[in-house]
């Protein structure tokens, strides 16, 4: 009854119905491999946000080679801001709000130096494209508690003279004139002594997976219902064929081709019933007039 799934046209139909899952099935996979990575991302969160701060001796590996498992754990440095090279990040925003980031190199006392992110400040109403106002970072000996977090890559956009576009410590590196760590900075969480003003600090990231596996279950779904699809509209046609008195074995060929006979069907004849009184040779005459001789 379903011979007529080897024609070409169903055969097509089957080959865009598979390419057609493949796709939502590679949508899929891709939205659970963004889950995992997010799920990451939370767990070093839930391991490191909250630790102890460890000195930057023990941490300063991870400035020079950044390691995704120490991402958010705090350090404590001790050292002197060089406020005369202090950049300021633009397009960061805040819970929706436009603004900026306040970058200051922190050089410790064995002549290392670690960028440190102070936090983060409203866009400005006083002149376009800048803050109003950026608190100055502490003078003098100032020790600094702040999450590891990795360098960010070049933005094609540029900036003004005194911003940068993203956290690209290369590109930092060559305005100042000397060595900073590379591959991680410092978010800042606390400094001591505390100034009088500081800018915003960023909150605790949020710890939610997102929708990423609903999504993925719906593109698996939306790949079966293709296959459902194809399924029901066989059936139809297989009952389209039925109901029209069709013969499938007769209306296909051997590689699933439908065809068509040019003979025409042959004349069906009413049965002739036999009178009675009637001769042998009239009943003859009466068979040939029925078959139209």
């Amino acid at each position: 009854m379903y011979k007529f799934l080897l024609s070409s046209r169903w055969l097509g139909w089957f080959v865009l119905v598979c390419a057609l899952a493949a796709v939502c099935a590679f949508l899929g996979t891709w939205q659970l491999d963004r889950r995992d990575a997010v799920r990451e991302d939370i767990g070093w969160v839930d391991a490191n946000y909250s630790a102890d701060p460890v000195p930057f001796e023990e941490a300063a590996g991870y400035f020079e080679d950044f390691d995704p498992s120490a991402e958010w754990l705090p350090v404590q440095l001790t050292g002197t801001y060089d406020s005369a090279h202090q950049r300021i990040v633009r397009n960061r925003p805040l819970n929706g709000r436009p603004g900026y980031e306040v970058l200051v190199p922190l050089k410790l006392q064995d002549g290392t130096a670690v960028v440190i992110n102070r936090g983060w400040l409203a866009i400005g109403n006083n002149e376009a494209g800048w803050p109003d106002e950026v608190p100055a970072a502490p003078e003098g000996e100032v020790t600094v508690t702040a999450r590891i977090k990795p360098a960010e890559p070049t933005l094609l956009r540029g900036a003004p003279e005194g911003q940068l576009a993203s956290i690209d410590l290369a590109i930092y590196q060559e305005q100042t004139g000397y060595p900073l760590e590379q591959a991680a900075y410092g978010l800042m969480d606390t400094e001591d002594p505390a100034p009088a003003e500081r800018p915003e600090a960023a909150p605790k990231p949020a710890l939610d997976e997102g929708p990423h596996l609903s999504y993925a279950l719906q593109w698996y779904a939306f790949g079966l219902l293709f296959f459902v699809g194809f399924g029901y509209a066989a059936r139809q046609e297989a009952w389209n064929l039925i109901e029209a008195g069709e013969d499938e074995e007769d209306d296909f060929d051997d590689d699933g081709e439908e065809v068509h006979s040019a003979a025409p069907a042959p004349r069906r004849t009413r049965p002739v019933r036999r009178r009675r009184g009637t001769t042998g040779e009239e009943e003859e005459d009466a068979i040939l007039d029925a078959q139209g001789y």
